[in-house]
């Protein structure tokens, strides 16, 4: 499976299943408030059901391979989740735990494994909120949210699950297609998304709040297709005191770097860069 395939499947998801307790309920519950049609699973060994739908114990007891999986387990058992998911064949996943590289070395460690635990699935996280694509109407999202159904409209991709959030609550009259919160960006990086939401002719543009970039070369490659296919990129760039920067990598491991390179990078790739979010 590559990429882009399971990122279709873990964005516009046929059967989703969610794990945990609370924060999984909400996600059904946000899925329902967007409309989503599609089949819902519950996976939780001390409960028969969770907001209406029943609970089998495992991965392995699901009646089918979802394509798309919220996983709201502590750290170590989310890692043991997502690998059993990734036997089964499953599209994607949202990582919702906290408890990873933002931590320092014994979390780099535990995200490292999530990593290869996910093998070719497309994992969103962890340490992130999840995402709403209300284009399809799909909620993997544990929490409150401001748009409502759309035909089209700008997808929003940020590292901070509190931003995503806020600006879903926005009235200043920009339809938004897609909330994507990234949070440690473990498996899928700002170039992934870039790519994957280009091919949605849906999509009229993309806004980025970027802590840092991992893989400048490929963000390149990708704004670039991203400026060949006509989708504007806008981005807010935090981290550009000291005190900024290590807020950053306290919040979700992500190294700021010197704000004149980005500036420049910006500039290149035409991407317009916003100060403030107003």
């Amino acid at each position: 499976m590559d990429r882009q395939t399971a990122m279709k499947r873990l964005f516009a998801p046929k059967t989703v299943a969610v794990f945990g307790g609370a924060s999984a309920a909400a996600a059904i519950s946000q899925c329902r408030v967007v409309g989503y049609d599609g089949e819902m699973f519950a996976v939780n060994p001390g409960r028969t059901e969770l907001n209406g739908v029943q609970c089998v114990a495992t991965a392995a007891d699901l009646p089918k391979v979802p394509d798309a999986a919220f996983v709201a387990a502590p750290p170590a058992a989310s890692v043991e989740i997502i690998r059993a998911l990734s036997v089964l064949g499953a599209g994607g996943a949202v990582c919702y735990a906290s408890g990873f590289a933002e931590l320092g070395d014994a979390g780099i460690d535990l995200q490292n494994e999530l990593r290869e635990a996910a093998g070719d699935m497309a994992v969103v996280g962890p340490n992130c909120h999840g995402f709403v694509n209300y284009l399809d109407g799909v909620a993997l999202w544990p929490d409150e949210h401001g748009g409502s159904r759309v035909d089209s409209g700008v997808a929003l991709v940020t590292q901070s699950g509190n931003f995503g959030i806020n600006l879903s609550m926005q009235q200043r009259g920009v339809d938004l297609g897609y909330v994507i919160t990234v949070g440690n960006k473990s498996c899928l990086g700002l170039h992934d998304y870039i790519e994957f939401l280009i091919r949605d002719s849906r999509v009229t543009a993309i806004g980025l709040h970027i802590e840092g970039i991992d893989k400048v070369h490929e963000f390149s490659i990708a704004a670039l297709k991203a400026l060949e296919a006509g989708v504007p990129i806008v981005a807010i760039k935090t981290g550009r005191s000291t005190r900024g920067a290590e807020i950053n990598m306290s919040h979700t491991a992500s190294l700021a770097g010197e704000d004149r390179l980005y500036e420049a990078l910006f500039q290149r790739l035409g991407i317009a860069r916003c100060n403030t979010v107003t």
